[in-house]
């Protein structure tokens, strides 16, 4: 491997609170073990518009608290094609960067996995997304932060769902992963979670309300992941409609209120965590991995296992969640 004297940091895909944490580990780790580094703004549109900027440890100073990514993000149709990745890579190769340090989720980091099989470049991934759906890490970055706003959301909600004895199906993020509805569901004392990992085994609405949902309560709420696989929150209000008519539903889709927020204090630790390992990985000649935390310890994922394994969801939380809402 050639010697690493330049390191290109750049955010990608949905932005997640904790990010800007992320850059900063980065950006500090970086400096701290004598390398320079360059933020790339916009994500790999960045990497094609050379919109790449010198970063110093003053670039990343009282950041760590804030919300969303100061390197911003965007979708980059262009890098999905070989012309577009010798553009990313003649520009990188112009800034003198000789490895990137890419933030993001599933698709971010399969863009990375291509690209660096193609010119043999040196990345390491982070994973920054709300999701928590990467496989081989317990964590990612962003994922504590949308559950405790999941949390607040739900506890107001709750007021006036208990006011007027209502169902109220209350849609979360998670694309096909059901993480955020299930552990949402647990720590607000939800009835149900309508997650896509179970949908094909049983008809989650139709054994709710066989199991008589009400029960002795006067207002009930299940949490049910965006999913297309699940119907949505707007799917399963009109399935209730249409089959049981006689509950009166209420639907609230939480949406972008997940993504935004000052990142937690477990989000800010693990940033910071693999942002400094991330470094470490470069400096122990380690590529194509993405930084994973599991039982509390940091670990090197290959990205070809974290983009291709589905991670599986925990199915004792489904019965905790089944014993604590009788």
């Amino acid at each position: 491997m050639s010697k690493i004297n330049c390191i290109g940091v750049l955010t990608s895909g949905g932005d997640a609170p904790g990010m800007n944490a992320a850059i900063r580990a980065v950006t500090r780790a970086a400096i701290f073990n004598g390398f320079r580094v360059k933020g790339i703004y916009r994500g790999y549109k960045g990497m094609l518009t050379d919109e790449i900027v010198e970063f110093k440890t003053q670039n990343v100073s009282n950041i760590i608290q804030m919300g969303g990514t100061i390197l911003k993000t965007a979708r980059c149709k262009e890098f999905q094609t070989p012309e577009g990745r010798k553009q990313a890579y003649d520009n990188l190769v112009k800034e003198g960067i000789d490895a990137l340090v890419v933030i993001g989720g599933d698709g971010s980091l399969t863009g990375a996995r291509v690209f660096a099989t193609e010119y043999n470049f040196p990345i390491v991934g982070l994973p920054g997304t709300i999701d928590n759906d990467l496989y081989g890490t317990d964590m990612t970055i962003g994922y504590d932060t949308a559950l405790n706003t999941i949390m607040q959301c739900v506890d107001k909600i709750r007021d006036t769902a208990t006011s007027h004895e209502r169902l109220f199906f209350i849609e979360v993020m998670g694309r096909d992963a059901g993480f955020l509805a299930l552990n949402g569901a647990i720590a607000t004392g939800c009835e149900a979670a309508i997650i896509p990992e179970i949908s094909t085994e049983v008809d989650q609405l139709a054994e709710l309300i066989q199991n008589g949902f009400r029960k002795s309560k006067n207002s009930s709420i299940v949490l049910v992941a965006e999913s297309p696989i699940t119907g949505g929150a707007m799917g399963l209000a009109e399935r209730v409609k249409n089959e049981y008519p006689q509950y009166d539903v209420r639907v609230s889709i939480l949406g972008h209120l997940q993504r935004g927020g000052s990142p937690t204090a477990t989000d800010r630790i693990l940033a910071s965590r693999m942002g400094a390992a991330a470094i470490d990985a470069l400096l122990e000649d380690q590529r194509n991995v993405m930084i994973g935390v599991h039982n509390d310890e940091i670990v090197y994922v290959p990205f070809f296992k974290a983009i291709k394994n589905d991670k599986p969801i925990d199915r004792t939380l489904l019965k905790t969640l089944r014993t604590l809402s009788i």
